[in-house]
């Protein structure tokens, strides 16, 4: 397995998308993933049987390709030993149990570090290791909805608030995740030895969200000016044949949508001519925003984003997932590539958006049934044959 990250090994004792998602871009960019789920049940949650194909699902691939699959039950000690014998010589674990629970089962940090000083410890939690709500159960709309992200959701014409329906909270605590990983390996290759980094999501959710969506929250005196958030301004465009996006980020772009729909006269009234013109008086900008939306109803998609462009306006089409798909952009760059799955078929994915010039990462993806690697993982930690057929059999890994 090639990229930056050769030669690295994790433990991945976490489950759903915060966790396997962050794991998976280590092993796409070259970390040896080795991924612990249960005996019992469905293994990680996301081999749900949906869109599915010889029992691999796509909700496992997309968080869990490339990754290694160890089945144990660790509610007893032979289970948990195999954990602690793995993290002898592993660079970072990562967990994301409610907490408290880690611990409990005798896999928290101090008694890895016992084990491993130099380790890096990643624990993922919903609010945090303490506090009033630390032991409440998590998903990713509740982060979301105490995170302030539903209720700017909110499209003015139809005012009311709405989920992001993807998994914005744990994929955002999954690029925190990732990028923590590899800054605490930064700090261990330059002498800082091993580390406890701890992850709440309701904070990395809200780091993500803050820098545009929180604006008017930033500046805290009475005398700070006020302003307009882009949740206030961002809006689907409707055309005489369909809808399209964009967005005027400078009086020039601004300057430049009022020439697209043939009145650059509009960019020189004094009401619109400048954000601090339109931010003074909040019903200019409304005003401009209606004129805008009946000249955009003269003309199709096609005339609006080609003129926009012209312009030097961000623009474009409202593509579905099949349009995306074949969008000629994303088939020049070879974002999504096709591979094969000796059960469940051909795979399409994105691959990874980092492109390195002197690590490249490879396209030798792989997707694993649960426990598909326990054989090979316990054998290079020195277990005999005889001993991994006495843990298959007495229900420790399987």
């Amino acid at each position: 397995m090639a990229g930056p990250l050769q030669g690295y090994k994790v433990i991945d004792l976490t489950q759903v998308v915060s966790g396997p998602l962050a794991t998976m871009l280590l092993a796409d960019q070259g970390a040896e993933v080795i991924k612990i789920e249960p005996t019992t049940g469905l293994g990680d949650l996301t081999r749900l049987p949906s869109f599915d194909k010889g029992g691999i699902g796509a909700f496992y691939l997309n968080n869990n390709r490339r990754k290694k699959s160890l089945s144990i039950d660790l509610s007893g000690e032979d289970g948990r030993q195999i954990v602690l014998d793995l993290c002898a010589d592993a660079d970072v674990f990562i967990q994301n149990f409610r907490p408290g629970a880690i611990e409990r089962l005798g896999l928290g940090y101090d008694k890895i570090k016992e084990i491993n000083p130099n380790i890096v410890y990643v624990s993922i939690s919903g609010f945090g290791p303490t506090g009033p709500y630390s032991d409440r159960p998590v998903l990713d709309p509740v982060i979301q909805g105490v995170c302030g992200v539903i209720s700017r959701q909110l499209n003015p014409q139809v005012p009311f608030p709405d989920l992001i329906r993807n998994l914005y909270a744990d994929k955002s605590t999954a690029l925190t995740v990732a990028q923590a990983t590899t800054a605490a390996l930064l700090a261990k290759e330059r002498g800082n030895g091993g580390q406890l980094v701890e992850i709440p999501m309701v904070d990395a959710c809200m780091y993500f969200f803050w820098p545009d969506a929180m604006m008017d929250l930033t500046l805290t005196d009475e005398d700070a000016n006020g302003g307009v958030l882009l949740s206030t301004v961002y809006n689907l465009t409707e055309c005489s044949d369909g809808k399209i996006v964009y967005f005027a980020a400078s009086d020039a772009q601004r300057a430049g949508v009022c020439q697209a729909v043939g009145h650059p006269e509009w960019a020189e009234d004094e009401r619109f001519s400048s954000m601090q013109a339109l931010a003074a008086n909040p019903q200019n900008f409304i005003l401009l925003g209606e004129m805008l939306a009946e000249a955009f109803l003269e003309m199709t998609c096609e005339e609006v984003i080609a003129a926009l462009i012209e312009a030097d306006v961000p623009a474009g089409p409202v593509l579905s997932g099949e349009e995306a798909v074949a969008d000629p952009q994303v088939i020049h760059n070879e974002t999504l590539v096709e591979w094969q799955h000796p059960d469940a078929g051909t795979v399409r994915q994105p691959r990874p958006a980092a492109r390195f010039s002197e690590t490249p990462t490879d396209l030798n993806f792989s997707g694993a049934h649960r426990g598909q690697h326990n054989a090979e993982i316990l054998g290079n930690l020195g277990y005999s044959s005889e001993q991994i057929e006495s843990l298959q059999e007495s229900g420790v890994i399987g």
